[in-house]
């Protein structure tokens, strides 16, 4: 399944802005080309619950909703698909239990997971932390943009044009940067989730990657 990664906006009710996940998903859904549900600390009955809840809100605007790690509430919600890490399930599994068709995402911080990420398994890979970002505890030190533009190249080394996003502390005023960079759009939470206007917050950085993307394609 092919994906769009221009606004790919997480959704957490711990970091909601005192909103709940459909009122936010509402909010941010004109602008959003994929959403993720992250919750670290729910149940799985009320991941399942939350997810459908956002499903709801979703599927008639056709943005696909992807679940953080949790492959069996992506499969008991009718989520399309889920992002992993590399101390979730493999992503060899979670394709086989999925099925062809859904969208998996993995995380890319290092050369070396850069190098030996399955592609061929995965949809995207999401690099970052680009920036620092308070919205997720992350010991490792921020790689910026020259990380970023020396990992897209490790990956489109291996395969061109692989779908890539870049991820943590990015916002209007830096998505930009992060295409530039070589991303073909950006992941974002508290920027969207945080602000006083999610939708006003979502066009604005939707706006900066499509004019980048623009910029680029042109060049």
């Amino acid at each position: 399944m092919s994906v769009d990664l221009r606004l790919y906006a997480l959704v957490d009710p711990a970091v909601a802005g005192g909103r709940s996940l459909p009122a936010l998903a509402a909010l941010i859904a004109e602008s959003a080309t994929l959403v993720q549900l992250r919750d670290k600390h729910g149940s799985t009955r009320v991941m399942v619950e939350e997810a459908r809840d956002v499903l709801a809100v979703l599927r008639p605007r056709g943005v696909p909703l992807l679940i953080n790690d949790r492959v069996d509430v992506a499969l008991v919600s009718g989520a399309q698909g889920v992002h992993i890490g590399w101390d979730d399930m493999e992503v060899a599994d979670a394709r086989r239990l999925l099925g062809p068709e859904a969208i998996i995402g993995l995380s890319i911080k290092t050369a070396e997971q850069a190098a030996a990420a399955p592609l061929e398994l995965l949809t995207y890979v999401a690099i970052g932390g680009v920036y620092a970002t308070t919205s997720k505890d992350n010991t490792s030190a921020p790689i910026g943009l020259d990380g970023l533009r020396d990992l897209v190249g490790i990956i489109r080394s291996r395969k061109p044009g692989y779908p890539v996003c870049a991820i943590a502390g990015i916002n209007a005023g830096n998505a930009g940067n992060a295409v530039n960079a070589g991303g073909d759009g950006v992941a974002i939470i508290s920027a969207l989730s945080l602000a006083p206007d999610p939708a006003e917050a979502a066009r604005q950085i939707r706006s900066a990657v499509d004019g980048a993307l623009r910029t680029r394609s042109a060049a």
